[in-house]
C-alpha cells in the first residue's frame, strides 16, 4: 500500500509526457521538442575547467558540508551583491541548495503544518501545489491576468481570509508568462506580508534572460523581514543539469530550512560547487552574449506563434513565448495533439500552468535556431 500523501499528487506533467514524445522519437518520427525549459547551450568553458581542476582535490570525493563550502556561500553573496544590490551575510543568510526545486519542499517542509493555506500563482509553477498537497497543506488558488500585467491584484488578496495562510509563491520574472514585477509592486506586496503575517518566497531563476537589468525582491527594504529567495545557475548559466540552486533569507529563516535540508542529503559535489563558484564571478559579457543567442531564436518563436495565430506580449522576458491562442479554436488539446502528431511539434500547453493558462500556449527557446527555423517550414 502507497501513502495517503501520493493520492494528492499527480506525476510530473513533463515526466510522462516526455516519455511520450520519446517513444514517438523511437518510433522515427522526427519531433522537435519545443515544449521544456532546459538549456541546450554549454556552460563557459572556465567553468567546465574549474570542476575538472578540482577533481583531484584531497577533499573533492569526501561528504561536504549541508551548508555548502564557504567559497561557495561568499560567491553567492558577492553575486547578490554586483547583480541585485543585496547585502547578504554569507555564513547567516545564504544557503546552497541541489537545484532550487528542492527549496521549495525544503521550505514547505520547514513553515507548513497540515492543515495550513499556502498562496500559489495561477498560472504558476506546478511544484508550488504539489509540494503544497504533499505535505498536507492547503494550496489557495490566486488569479494572474494579462489585464492586470500578469501581476497578484493585492486589493483581491485582501478581501481573501487569509488567518491560515503562511506561505505566498511568486516567481518575477514569472513563468511561464514571461512578466516582470517593478519596484513598486515588490513595496505593496512587503506591506502585505507584514500586515498579514505571511511568508513571501520569491523563486527568481529568469532575471538575466532577456531582461533590461536583474531584479531582486530582497532589494527591497523590509523583504527580508517577512520574505525569501530562490536563485538558481541552471537558467543564466546554462547548468541545469548541473543542479544547483541557493536560497537566501534572514538568519532565522535559513537556520530553519537548514534543520530541514541537513536530514535530506549530505552535501553537494566538491567540484560541482567549484564550477558554480566560477559561473557566479563570470562579467556581464557572459549575459550579453547569451541573450545575443535568445533573441535570434525569439525572433523566430515569434514568427511560429503568428503562424499559430496567436498573440504574444513582445515585451515578455524569459526561456519562453507565452502565447494566447485565438477564439476560434475551441479546444486547444486538439491543435496541439494535431502539431505533434502531424506536425511532428511539440509545445507545452499553458493549461498544465492552472486554469487561468487554459487558452494559451508556450513556447521554450532552449532549442538551436536551425531546429526552430524548420518547425516554421512545417507550419
Amino acid at each position: 500500500m502507497t501513502a495517503n500523501r501520493l493520492n494528492s499528487v499527480k506525476e510530473y506533467y513533463f515526466s510522462a509526457k516526455l516519455r511520450e514524445v520519446n517513444s514517438l522519437i523511437k518510433m522515427g518520427k522526427p519531433i522537435i521538442n519545443m515544449g521544456i525549459g532546459s538549456p541546450d547551450l554549454f556552460p563557459s568553458k572556465d567553468v567546465i575547467s574549474s570542476l575538472w581542476e578540482s577533481i583531484n582535490h584531497p577533499q573533492a570525493h569526501q561528504y561536504q558540508s549541508y551548508q555548502g563550502i564557504p567559497e561557495l556561500r561568499q560567491a553567492i553573496s558577492d553575486f547578490y551583491k554586483s547583480h541585485y544590490n543585496v547585502i547578504l551575510n554569507s555564513d547567516s543568510e545564504v544557503l546552497p541548495l541541489i537545484g532550487s526545486k528542492e527549496g521549495v519542499m525544503h521550505i514547505s517542509m520547514a513553515f507548513l503544518n497540515p492543515g495550513d493555506h499556502v498562496l500559489i500563482p495561477n498560472p504558476g509553477y506546478p511544484t508550488y501545489s504539489s509540494v503544497t498537497n504533499l505535505l498536507e497543506a492547503k494550496p489557495i488558488s490566486y488569479d494572474l491576468k494579462e489585464s492586470n500585467r500578469w501581476l497578484p491584484d493585492i486589493k483581491k488578496l485582501k478581501e481573501m481570509d487569509l488567518s491560515k495562510v503562511k506561505i505566498m509563491w511568486m516567481n518575477y520574472p514569472h513563468m511561464p508568462t514571461g512578466a516582470e514585477a517593478d519596484d513598486s509592486f515588490f513595496d505593496e506586496i512587503i506591506l502585505f506580508a507584514k500586515k498579514n503575517k505571511i511568508l513571501i518566497v520569491n523563486d527568481n531563476p529568469y532575471s538575466f534572460i532577456l531582461t533590461k537589468f536583474p531584479r531582486s525582491f530582497l532589494s527591497r527594504k523590509g523583504a527580508l523581514e517577512v520574505g525569501m529567495e530562490l536563485n538558481s545557475v541552471s537558467k543564466s548559466f546554462n547548468m541545469a543539469g548541473w543542479r544547483v540552486g541557493m536560497l537566501l533569507g534572514n538568519s532565522f529563516n535559513i537556520k530553519s530550512v537548514l534543520k530541514i535540508k541537513s536530514n535530506m542529503d549530505s552535501g553537494m559535489f566538491y567540484g560541482i560547487q567549484k564550477g558554480a563558484i566560477k559561473a557566479l564571478g563570470l562579467s556581464n559579457e557572459w549575459f550579453d552574449n547569451l541573450n545575443k543567442i535568445y533573441i535570434e531564436r525569439r525572433e523566430i518563436a515569434w514568427k511560429i506563434a503568428e503562424k499559430l495565430n496567436t498573440i504574444c506580449d513582445k515585451n515578455a522576458v524569459g526561456l519562453f513565448v507565452w502565447a494566447k491562442l485565438p477564439d476560434s479554436i475551441e479546444n486547444p488539446d486538439v491543435l496541439l495533439d494535431e502539431l505533434l502528431y502531424e506536425k511532428n511539434i511539440f509545445i507545452t500547453p499553458g493549461k498544465i500552468f492552472g486554469s487561468q493558462g487554459d487558452r494559451y500556449i508556450r513556447i521554450s527557446l532552449c532549442i538551436e535556431k536551425t531546429k526552430l527555423k524548420e518547425a516554421l517550414n512545417r507550419l
